[in-house]
């Protein structure tokens, strides 16, 4: 039995060439709407978003949105990056924020030297109640501990930050 989302999905692979522009290293991998179809494509170093947003802060639908940000130490790459980044697309493919998972833009990793990151990016900044949900769905099914905070960081604020952090509109 195919398990079929009510959205259509589209995978992005982002290649960092300096000589390119950002949108010129862009590369649409593959569509699909249904988790077997998912399964296919199951990578590391990607963009993951609904069919129809590009994965650039300009896009329409994400120039007002911001994104829920887990960052991981250089260590917590081999323990928990891989099963934290497919919990994460499993989350927008399994539609898992309830009433708020059309808020759900997508959801990028970056694998760093420093340390990674994985966030999930939505919609609307201003939509208190929906993007605390989502938070609290992603904390709690990505298992971190309790005491342990996730930000949610508007775009709009992480492109004018003026120095090595942007400041959290809102925690769990």
């Amino acid at each position: 039995m195919l398990s079929v989302s009510n959205n259509r999905w589209s995978l992005w692979f982002f290649k960092n060439d300096k000589s390119k522009t950002w949108q010129a290293n862009l590369r649409l991998i593959s569509k699909f709407d249904t988790v077997e179809d998912f399964w296919c494509w199951n990578c590391v170093e990607t963009s993951f978003l609904e069919d129809g947003i590009e994965p650039m802060w300009e896009d329409e639908r994400n120039k007002r949105g911001g994104r829920w940000l887990v960052t991981l130490t250089k260590q917590q790459r081999r323990l928990d990056l891989d099963r934290y980044w497919l919990e994460t697309l499993l989350c927008l493919v399994g539609e898992a924020f309830d009433d708020y998972s059309d808020d759900v833009c997508g959801a990028v990793v970056n694998v760093r030297t420093k340390g990674d990151k994985i966030a999930v990016w939505t919609s609307d900044y201003e939509n208190r109640e929906a993007i605390t949900h989502i938070g609290r769905v992603y904390k709690e099914r990505l298992g971190l501990p309790v005491k342990m905070t996730i930000g949610y960081q508007s775009h709009a604020d992480t492109a004018t930050k003026s120095g090595s952090t942007t400041k959290n509109k809102f925690v769990v």
